[in-house]
């Protein structure tokens, strides 16, 4: 019996998962003006906090492996919220690719790249986003086949600054700048021609978490919907 509704598990998250899958890089991260950067401590928490999210209209979920929760989170997700477009953060090796892959995940992010994680990343049937912060590294991912990056740290490595001057001579990138980012200067960076989205965990306080208020979380991923609407 238990091994039965294990089977059935699997086979739910990859009907998902391979469902999500025909939606290419660029897909997913236009889906949602702003990509929650969720850390997860307890696993009870992973679906009302994705349901209130994608009700707000934030579909895009980005499950950090920052937490012993994280992968059961991923796994409960991606079975029982309808709608929701899961990737996992904070993957430094090829090895959480495949764990991330497993658990649901359609698309995992890098807080940087690595020669091992660049070539996996081409090699797994999950999108992988690598993270840059200059054009050397940029132009290093490149080369590996990449052309939608994580932009991290946004705000320390120059911001829309920065961005725009990437935009001349690399036309074809797509960016989802993360890091320093919140209510004050989203829009800045969404104003951008290869900014799809942007990243950040503003829309998902720890203390509305705490309190299990995810009609207040569903109002903030409203409101920063609308906000963004009002420049695209």
């Amino acid at each position: 019996m238990v091994n039965g509704y294990r089977e059935a598990v699997v086979e739910r998250i990859e009907e998902v998962r391979g469902k999500n899958m025909s939606n290419t890089v660029n897909e997913i991260l236009e889906t949602s003006p702003v990509m929650p950067v969720l850390v997860i401590d307890e696993v009870e928490d992973a679906v009302p906090l994705a349901k209130a999210l994608v009700s707000g209209g934030l579909k895009v979920l980005e499950i950090t492996l920052r937490t012993e929760a994280a992968l059961d989170a991923i796994r409960a997700i991606s079975q029982d919220v309808e709608g929701a477009l899961i990737g996992a953060g904070t993957i430094t090796t090829p090895a959480q690719l495949q764990q991330v892959r497993d658990a649901g995940c359609v698309f995992a992010i890098s807080p940087g790249a690595t020669p091992a994680l660049l070539k996996a990343g081409k090699e797994i049937d999950i999108h992988y986003i690598p993270a840059i912060s200059t054009a050397s590294e940029l132009m290093v991912g490149m080369e590996a086949g990449y052309t939608a990056f994580k932009f991290f740290p946004a705000e320390s490595s120059g911001g829309v600054g920065a961005l725009r001057s990437f935009a001349g001579p690399m036309p074809e990138v797509t960016f989802c700048p993360t890091g320093g980012i919140g209510p004050d200067n989203f829009c800045d960076y969404l104003s951008l021609s290869n900014v799809a989205c942007v990243g950040g965990s503003w829309v998902v306080p720890s203390e509305l978490v705490k309190k299990k208020d995810w009609e207040g979380i569903k109002a903030l991923a409203a409101g920063v919907v609308q906000q963004a609407a009002r420049i695209r």
